[in-house]
């Protein structure tokens, strides 16, 4: 694998973990978040599905976003009569985000991005050598 691939893969990881990442933030953010109405839904939580894709020119495979959707899960009911979200039975519907899932996943795009940036400064490092020895 020459330096300019490295370049190329690691970049297209990077890219990847930082989609991943604003899904997870978004999924954070409105992790209490109600519907405007009685009765209506919240906001639901957003996933994010990656591919491989061939780069033919360089022959080496990339990582992209393939699609992001939405988690199909039920969302949580808490009895809150007092709410103005609250339906006729006083049950309000919350966000189906487990902090606790998104925080992992935080954790594990976070150190892939890492991992992906080691890569690229070790690349950069590598070029730089090459050069100082050409000179």
């Amino acid at each position: 694998m020459d330096l300019e691939t490295s370049f190329l893969v690691a970049s297209s990881g990077m890219r990847a973990q930082s989609a991943r990442l604003r899904v997870v933030a978004e999924n954070l953010a409105n992790a209490d978040s109600t519907a405007d109405v009685p009765g209506g839904d919240p906001y639901r939580r957003r996933t994010i599905t990656f591919r491989e894709v061939l780069d033919r020119e360089h022959g080496v495979r990339l990582v992209t976003v393939a699609r992001y959707g939405t988690d199909p899960r039920d969302f949580v009911l808490r009895y809150e009569p007092w709410h103005p979200a609250a339906d006729e039975r006083g049950y309000v519907r919350y966000p189906n985000v487990d902090p606790v899932i998104e925080l992992v996943d935080m954790r594990e795009a976070q150190r892939t991005y890492e991992a992906n940036l080691q890569a690229l400064a070790t690349a950069r490092s590598l070029l730089l050598e090459t050069i100082d020895i050409l000179r």
